[in-house]
């Protein structure tokens, strides 16, 4: 299977508490994967791993097949991989079409390019398939993202990791919070980025319903360790019992 991105026995600690075990990891290129779990059991400090938020103390990060270990935090995101974090984070005095339009410099960064001795692609506006995925981002881009609802700062969220037209779409809990109706509008955008344009999604989601609905494998962590890994039809009764009930 062509992996998109593969990692290899990862280890990270928090001074003397060992956080991750031995992590190992594989998303297919196209493919949604959702990595599922309790609360606490390390799928949010793997992701910041990954985004080079989070020291490691041990093991590899592979993206498209490159050795992420040197490649410094702010560089990252110009490779092609969009980050919507845990909470949104947008910026809520600034405008929608702010919000969306700061990560646009970085993708052209000579220094970037040079750090991660990797082919970078150059953007210069806010693509149309945003505003179309997202139209109330459109219809509200004058307004200040603190303006926005729960929903739509989420919205504004996935959109400005989408300016950049990544190959890895990367989403920590992006149903956190959210009304139903545009829980499943985020479903629909997932569906439509993997069938219209092949990108590769990794979510971390506590909603089995949504991760049935939208992802075609999974990984479970729990206590910091993958403790199993397949295709959506595998993730049974009896493995959410064990590592996914409360």
């Amino acid at each position: 299977m062509n992996d998109l991105l593969s990692i290899r026995g990862l280890n990270q600690s928090y001074g003397q508490s060992h956080t991750l075990w031995d992590i190992d990891l594989d998303v297919p290129k196209g493919s949604c994967l959702s990595l599922i779990g309790r609360n606490g059991v390390g799928k949010t400090t793997l992701l910041g791993c990954l985004m080079g938020l989070v020291e490691t103390d041990s093991g590899s990060i592979a993206f498209n097949g490159h050795d992420l270990s040197a490649v410094p935090p702010e560089a990252r995101a110009p490779l092609g991989i969009g980050y919507v974090p845990q909470g949104r984070m947008i910026f809520p005095l600034l405008t929608v079409e702010e919000n969306l339009a700061v990560g646009l410099p970085s993708a052209g960064r000579p220094a970037a390019r040079a750090k991660a001795a990797m082919p970078v692609r150059r953007r210069a506006a806010i693509p149309d398939l945003v505003y179309e995925l997202f139209p109330v981002l459109k219809t509200m881009r004058r307004r200040r993202g603190g303006d926005l609802s729960g929903g739509q700062q989420q919205q504004l969220a996935i959109g400005r990791a989408l300016v950049l037209e990544p190959t890895l779409l990367v989403l920590d809990e992006p149903t956190e919070g959210i009304q139903p109706s545009i829980v499943k509008e985020i479903g629909d955008v997932i569906e439509r980025l993997r069938r219209e344009l092949s990108m590769t999604v990794l979510v971390v989601e506590q909603k089995l319903p949504f991760v049935r609905r939208v992802c075609d494998r999974f990984s479970i962590m729990d206590k910091g360790r993958v403790v199993s890994s397949g295709a959506m039809p595998e993730l049974t009764d009896e493995l959410v019992r064990a590592h996914l009930t409360v």
